[in-house]
């Protein structure tokens, strides 16, 4: 697995460049964001740390541009704490956030987690049905699938799913639905749960115009048709 670093400061890239080396990955990284355009354009890099603050662009014009063309997963690195800045990230397409400082070892873990739930090994992709009968969970494999088709999901589109999958028909509160997915729900914003909603029911109307599994409860919350 090849990990593009996209950071100015030397130190952390290399510091991030030893340790994804020691756990058996290949490591290249530049300083400037459309450096990163350009190396990301050639193909073949399976993920992406991008630092938020980029001397040329923000990382989020990054992600932005990105997205236009591929579908790599990216890991944001910022140093700032806004809680706006989190969720603008994620809404952009990014599937996990880290701030600084941060360990090394917890990056790469979150990077196997990332790689691991987009491509999971042969041996752990039995799929498990799930209810409604529409849907398949591979819990191994951290994908769930619609109609037969694995869903491209990011890290809390899966969780969020996931979750409502677990029972049917069960209305969830916002709070209660960030709670469970994001963990850290004091430092989230209500709107991403509607955000990652919106992108989820794009997904699968992506798949079948003409079913919508994800249903509103005006000043309730969210459920899954059983």
């Amino acid at each position: 697995m090849k990990i593009l670093i996209v950071d100015d400061e030397p130190a952390i890239s290399e510091t991030l460049a030893y340790a994804l080396r020691s756990d058996g990955f290949t490591a290249e990284s530049c300083t400037l964001g459309a450096q990163a355009l350009t190396l990301l354009g050639a193909g073949g890099h399976d993920l992406v740390v991008l630092d938020v603050g980029l001397p040329d662009m923000s990382g989020f014009d990054v992600c932005r541009a990105l997205r236009r063309h591929s579908d790599v997963p990216v890991l944001f690195l910022t140093a700032r704490s806004d809680e706006v800045d989190r969720i603008v990230g994620l809404e952009l397409g990014g599937d996990d956030y880290v701030a600084k400082p941060f360990s090394p070892r917890e990056v790469v873990s979150r990077i196997r987690a990332i790689l691991r739930r987009l491509n999971p090994e042969p041996r752990l992709a039995t799929a498990l049905p799930a209810t409604p009968s529409r849907f398949a969970i591979d819990l191994d494999g951290l994908r769930i699938a619609y109609h037969g088709h694995w869903l491209n999901l990011t890290r809390y589109e899966y969780l969020l799913l996931a979750l409502l999958l677990e029972r049917p028909g069960r209305i969830l509160s916002r709070t209660q639905i960030m709670e469970t997915v994001w963990q850290d729900g004091g430092e989230s914003l209500e709107r991403t749960v509607d955000t990652h909603i919106k992108t989820l029911r794009g997904k699968l109307r992506g798949l079948h115009p003409d079913e919508d599994v994800i249903l509103t409860h005006r000043g309730l919350g969210y459920s899954v048709v059983g």
